[in-house]
């Protein structure tokens, strides 16, 4: 079993080292293209794969074939690479915004996985949300979990629409994650704290805070109460954060993101025709 990215930027790095280091795939069973020669013998050295600067060759060498590109070029390499991949060669893409009506007709391609991970699979404490076509049988599903589960944690959805409601929560999430995390670390800095101290502080609270919620089994509200006394701090914290509308913001914030989400698959939808 050989498998081949067609790209091969930061999220496929991620996926190269988890199936190596889980041993899913040997190094020398993994093929990836570039298009600068420069980089694919950077890569090559750092990543000890086989490299190539030519899509088609890729697309020959793989049984299974990642595409890892910008959606903004799908199309052209679709078009490149749509008569050389055969029945039998399963397709995976981690493309944002890419269905997989548009998959399937720009690559001429019956058997199409459709993945949405996230930043934290650089850490293989990622997680993915993906669906596949019906032609997508059940030992080639079971591969592509072994291969989401080598970045972290992954859920299988029937409906791909499931796929466009993940982008916006856990694909783009770790963006609001980040922005929380850098006002936390200001607001101890305005409070006297050296940033250094301020970044373990708010990191190893916000740590202890997750793993605490996911073993406990409590809803996030009563744990939120556990930590409120009447009249408190901690009170006085959250009347301040609900004044300005955190928790509305936050949620209007990632119906926005589900929105430019559809928007741009519409719009990919009609680019491919």
């Amino acid at each position: 079993m050989k498998i081949s990215f067609i790209g091969t930027g930061t999220m496929a790095t991620a996926m190269i080292n988890s199936i190596t280091e889980s041993s899913i795939f040997s190094r020398e069973d993994i093929m990836g293209s570039f298009h600068r020669e420069k980089k694919a013998q950077e890569v090559k050295e750092a990543l000890k794969i086989n490299t190539t600067t030519s899509n088609i060759e890729a697309v020959k060498f793989g049984d299974v074939i990642v595409l890892s590109v910008k959606p903004q070029i799908f199309e052209n390499v679709a078009n490149e690479i749509k008569d050389y991949i055969r029945d039998n060669q399963l397709v995976i893409s981690i493309m944002a915004g890419i269905d997989v009506e548009t998959l399937q007709k720009n690559l001429l391609h019956k058997k199409v996985v459709r993945c949405m991970p996230n930043t934290p699979a650089q850490i293989r404490q990622g997680m993915t949300v993906w669906t596949t076509t019906k032609e997508v049988d059940e030992s080639e599903k079971e591969l592509v979990r072994q291969i989401l589960r080598s970045m972290g944690s992954e859920m299988y959805v029937e409906d791909e629409t499931y796929v466009d409601m993940a982008t916006a929560l856990s694909g783009t999430g770790p963006a609001y994650v980040f922005l929380f995390l850098e006002s936390l670390v200001n607001a101890g800095v305005h409070l006297g704290f050296s940033r250094k101290d301020s970044m373990e502080l708010v990191y190893k609270t916000t740590l202890g805070s997750v793993l605490f919620a996911m073993q406990s089994g409590k809803h996030t509200a009563e744990l939120r109460d556990m930590v409120t006394s009447p009249g408190g701090t901690t009170a006085e914290a959250l009347y301040e954060l609900e004044k300005g509308g955190f928790r509305t913001v936050l949620e209007k914030a990632v119906y926005s993101a589900y929105k430019r989400t559809l928007y741009l698959k519409e719009i990919n939808r009609k680019k491919g025709g």
